[in-house]
C-alpha cells in the first residue's frame, strides 16, 4: 500500500511540474540575444511641461503589446494634473518625494506621500494626480500603448494647456 502512495504522489509531482512550466508567459525565455545596461548617464530626457522631463529607458511605449520602462524627473515642486493611461501603470520612485491621489479632483491634502523606494500600481483608466517635490525621479513600466490623458484638456501641455 505504501508504494502505491508513493508512486501516486510522484505522478501528480510530476504532473503539476509538468503543467505549470508550460504555457506560463512569466517563465518563457526571452527572445532578445541580449542584455541591456542604461548607464545614468546614457539617459535621454527630454522637457515634458515646465519643471517636468521625460526619458523612455527601455522599450516603445508608444508601441501596442510592447514592454517599456520610463522616467519622469522634477524640478521644483511640481504639479501633475488629473490624467489617467490606456494601460496599467506600475510606478516606483527612485529619489526624491512623490504625492500620489485618486480622483479627478486633484486635491494635495489627498494625496498619499511615497519616498524613494516606494511602489504603486495604478489600473489602466484610473484616473490619478500627483506633486513631486524638488528632484524627484520616478520610474514607470508597463506594456505599451502608453499614453497621459489630461482630465481637463487645459491641463495638456501639448495642446498649450496649464504650466
Amino acid at each position: 500500500m505504501p508504494s502505491i502512495l508513493r508512486s501516486g504522489s510522484l505522478a501528480l509531482l510530476v504532473g503539476y511540474l509538468s503543467s505549470s512550466s508550460g504555457g506560463n508567459p512569466v517563465q518563457t525565455p526571452p527572445t532578445s540575444s541580449h542584455h541591456s545596461i542604461v548607464a545614468p548617464a546614457d539617459v535621454r530626457w527630454r522637457t515634458l511641461r515646465p519643471g517636468a522631463e521625460i526619458a523612455t529607458v527601455s522599450g516603445d511605449p508608444d508601441k501596442a503589446g510592447s514592454p517599456f520602462v520610463i522616467r519622469f524627473r522634477y524640478h521644483g515642486k511640481a504639479r501633475i494634473p488629473p490624467h489617467w493611461h490606456p494601460v496599467d501603470e506600475h510606478l516606483t520612485v527612485l529619489s526624491g518625494t512623490f504625492r500620489i491621489g485618486m480622483g479627478e479632483r486633484g486635491e494635495e491634502s489627498a494625496t498619499t506621500a511615497l519616498g524613494a523606494g516606494a511602489y504603486t500600481f495604478v489600473p489602466a483608466k484610473m484616473a490619478h494626480y500627483a506633486w513631486a517635490d524638488d528632484g524627484t525621479t520616478i520610474q514607470v513600466h508597463g506594456i505599451g500603448p502608453f499614453a497621459i490623458n489630461y482630465v481637463n484638456p487645459a491641463d495638456d501641455p501639448a495642446r498649450g494647456g496649464r504650466k
